[in-house]
């Protein structure tokens, strides 16, 4: 089994336990530690940056997002006050992302942090901008309408079509 993250409680000669993030205990051998690499995010101090993505149409408005992200973490105490950054990460074929970056105190307030802003951003773009949501577009063509000069060069001729 892979944990993602926990708080080590005891540290023992043959083995250590941490606790999960569902509360769970995960009992490792203290040779795991040393054979694999593990991050300590918490030696120097526990804040800890956390991010959300969001994926738009080409025409969300930037601002709108920047202002509501700074309202949701003004009204939580999950945010520490030090990080507000939205930024424009990617554009693809079909959608913009957008990293809402963020901090708080520790991993487990960010995690919760992180769920909080992404609920709010999507409720966000869903009442107030529901044209910005993600979409597909097809064009559709009638070949019918379409001027002999602007066909295309693969299209056979009628003519063509009776000849072996």
């Amino acid at each position: 089994m892979k944990a993602k993250g926990g708080r080590i409680e005891e540290i023992y000669l043959t083995y250590v336990v941490v606790k999960i993030w569902d509360k769970r205990r995960l009992v490792l051998p203290t040779t795991y530690f040393i054979e694999k690499p593990f991050q300590n995010w918490t030696r120097n101090s526990s804040d800890i940056l956390g991010t959300v993505f969001i994926y738009t149409d080409y025409n969300v408005p930037f601002d709108a997002l920047r202002n509501e992200l700074t309202r949701i973490l003004e009204n939580t105490d999950l945010w520490d006050g030090e990080v507000n950054v939205l930024q424009v990460t990617d554009t693809k074929n079909e959608v913009v992302e957008t990293r809402a970056l963020m901090s708080s105190k520790d991993s487990p307030t960010s995690w919760d942090l992180r769920v909080l802003v992404r609920e709010k951003l999507v409720l966000f773009i869903q009442e107030n901008y529901p044209h910005s949501l993600p979409r597909t577009r097809v064009e559709m063509q009638d070949l019918k309408a379409t001027p002999k000069s602007e066909k295309s060069v693969s299209e056979p001729e009628p003519s063509d079509l009776l000849r072996k």
